[in-house]
């Protein structure tokens, strides 16, 4: 790790030339943009009593706003939904804890990273399970989210080696047939799996077998906020206040609201 010294020296001429690329976005004159989430990835996106969007990707998304000095709206989007719904310009910004993946820049631009988290497996506790190797899952029912990099990691790595994969429209509908003991393990994203389990009565079933899983080719380069390919003005304008929050201490302050390290 560099010294706190040149850390902040990095992260001061990242700064400067977010602000060049910024001010030329600005020039563009966005005043508003319209932001969508999914609402059911909880802590990172969901919906509270009064049907409002919150969460980690949220309060990011409004220092964002707050940053750059322009009005945004949030919108409520199912996962399957987002990528279609952004192309076909229902909204302008996808903050929803999306990976950026070499496939997912095919069709969409990503802003600089807000923050990485690798996956896990977590298995009922009366499985036996404690290897999550594609041999020891082998005949086992493995869950996760539909359309994400987990889906695709279990359809690629998993299902070739004998295990049966079921895909959900959300973690939450995942998470339930794990713990009714419909499926042996779930793989998910670690800082939406470990909150769960701290849950008394929600993950008290279960529990990690086996070690992170990081792999760049299937996992990508951490979570970014999507966007079409041609409003590079844009982009350059969430990166400058990416850049400003990550500088002025929002963002830490926004972290420490939800986990107590780091996830940058």
């Amino acid at each position: 790790m560099a010294p706190k010294s040149l850390r902040r020296l990095l992260l001061g001429l990242a700064v400067a030339a977010a602000t060049l690329s910024w001010d030329d976005a600005q020039a563009k004159q966005w005043t508003r943009i319209r932001i969508a989430s999914e609402g059911a990835y909880p802590p990172f996106n969901m919906l509270n009593a009064d049907n409002q969007l919150e969460g980690f990707d949220v309060d990011v998304a409004r220092a964002v706003c707050a940053a750059a000095k322009v009005s945004c709206e949030f919108v409520a989007q199912d996962w399957e939904g987002l990528i279609p719904a952004l192309l076909a310009g229902k909204f302008d910004v996808v903050f929803a804890s999306m990976s950026i993946t070499a496939e997912r820049r095919k069709v969409v631009a990503f802003s600089e990273r807000y923050y990485a988290s690798p996956a896990l497996f977590v298995a009922d506790k009366t499985s036996g399970l404690m290897d999550s190797s594609p041999r020891a899952l082998a005949g086992r029912t493995l869950g996760a989210k539909s359309g994400t990099v987990n889906a695709r990691y279990l359809e690629e790595v998993y299902a070739p080696a004998g295990a049966k994969v079921k895909l959900y429209a959300t973690q939450e509908e995942a998470n339930l047939d794990l713990s009714a003991g419909r499926l042996d393990a779930v793989l998910a994203d670690k800082l939406v799996m470990l909150p769960w389990l701290k849950n008394a009565g929600d993950g008290d079933c279960c529990q990690v077998i086996g070690h992170d899983l990081a792999d760049p080719a299937y996992f990508g380069e951490g979570v970014g906020a999507a966007l079409r390919k041609q409003d590079a003005d844009l982009k350059a304008m969430i990166d400058g206040a990416l850049a400003q929050i990550r500088a002025d201490g929002t963002y830490e302050r926004i972290n420490a609201r939800y986990f107590p390290f780091s996830i940058y």
